[in-house]
């Protein structure tokens, strides 16, 4: 390693992290899996080398469900998944996170969701705060998953709502009432658009749920107009970039619109979205766009701060550590 990669290696270790945008199930420690059956789930399998692009996303949410389904059957799982997860952010220098969970493995397991929440929630260990958001899909409102979502505002425990999975889909007529109430109880609004979705997506994340928080978002640059809007409103795009790689949004880092995104005002956080399936952490992400986009010090930081900067953290702890990041940035 060089000089200059071993200094870009110590900055990127030191700086406090956040991740935004982490799927529970999709952030599965792979290794307990293995742990659990080796033979089923050898300890490197294709999915996870560096090389390996999905066909599709079916194809990626299809291999998602069958490797969390086997581990998730309880809020205890939940417990001690997130247990692991969360020991290995810590270790990575990450102080705050939200993190989803997928609602309709209420439906799935037959567990109370704040029970799963709170199995989620102490798992945490001192110096890092999580927040659990309440993921569902387009269509998903069925008799059972109904009355679960008229009450989800009600859930002290759950700090907001996202609306994920295959963003294809039509929005269903209960979906903005749902959003509205969840944003009137103060919850975190979030979407995500803007993926496999086009602008449009985006456009009826903003105007018909009223979300400022959009899951990748990264095909705005599709649309020059709603660029200069999410710079102007502030909206937050919650970033994955080596996601959007292994999942073909991007034929390669080099062609991701990140940059565009950054010099357009686009205010934007990096995460690593789903490491079961992408066996990533936030060092690789961070490396990446150094490496491969040409992301500066100072830039890095930026996305750094970015996470702490529109967090639900104590103002001073947001404080804190952003003056943490900024004395790494200048020593």
């Amino acid at each position: 390693m060089s000089e200059a990669q071993s200094e870009l290696e110590d900055f990127i270790r030191r700086i406090p992290k956040t991740e935004t945008h982490l799927h529970v199930e999709g952030a599965l420690p792979y290794e307990l899996l293995n742990e659990l059956d080796g033979e089923r789930f050898p300890a490197t399998p294709e999915f996870r080398t560096p090389g390996y692009r999905y066909p599709g996303f079916v194809e990626f949410e299809n291999l998602l469900i069958d490797h969390a389904i086997v581990w998730f059957n309880s809020a205890e799982r939940y417990h001690l998944a997130c247990k692991r997860m969360f020991e290995k952010m810590v270790s990575l220098n990450i102080k705050y996170v939200e993190t989803s969970f997928h609602l309709h493995m209420i439906e799935f397991i037959g567990v109370d969701g704040p029970e799963i929440i709170s199995a989620i929630k102490s798992a945490a260990p001192e110096g890092l705060e999580v927040k659990v958001i309440g993921g569902m899909v387009r269509n998903g409102c069925t008799e059972v998953m109904r009355p679960v979502f008229e009450k989800l505002h009600e859930w002290d425990e759950l700090d907001g709502i996202d609306l994920h999975g295959q963003e294809w889909h039509a929005l269903e007529d209960w979906t903005p009432p749902l959003w509205k109430r969840c944003r009137d109880a103060g919850k975190i609004i979030k979407c995500h658009a803007g993926e496999f979705g086009g602008p449009d997506k985006i456009y009826e994340a903003l105007d018909t749920l009223g979300s400022r928080r959009i899951q990748h978002g990264v095909r705005a640059v599709e649309d020059k107009v709603l660029v200069k809007r999410l710079a102007d409103e502030g909206v937050i795009l919650d970033v994955c970039p080596l996601s959007n790689v292994k999942l073909g949004v991007f034929p390669a880092l080099e062609d991701h619109s990140l940059r565009e995104l950054v010099n357009a005002g686009v205010v934007c956080t990096i995460s690593t979205d789903d490491p079961l399936c992408f066996a990533n952490d936030i060092l690789d992400e961070y490396r990446a766009l150094a490496n491969g986009l040409g992301f500066s010090r100072k830039e890095l930081g930026q996305f750094a701060k970015n996470g702490f900067e529109h967090s639900q953290l104590d103002s001073s702890l947001k404080r804190e550590y952003i003056a943490q990041i900024d004395a790494a940035i200048v020593s």
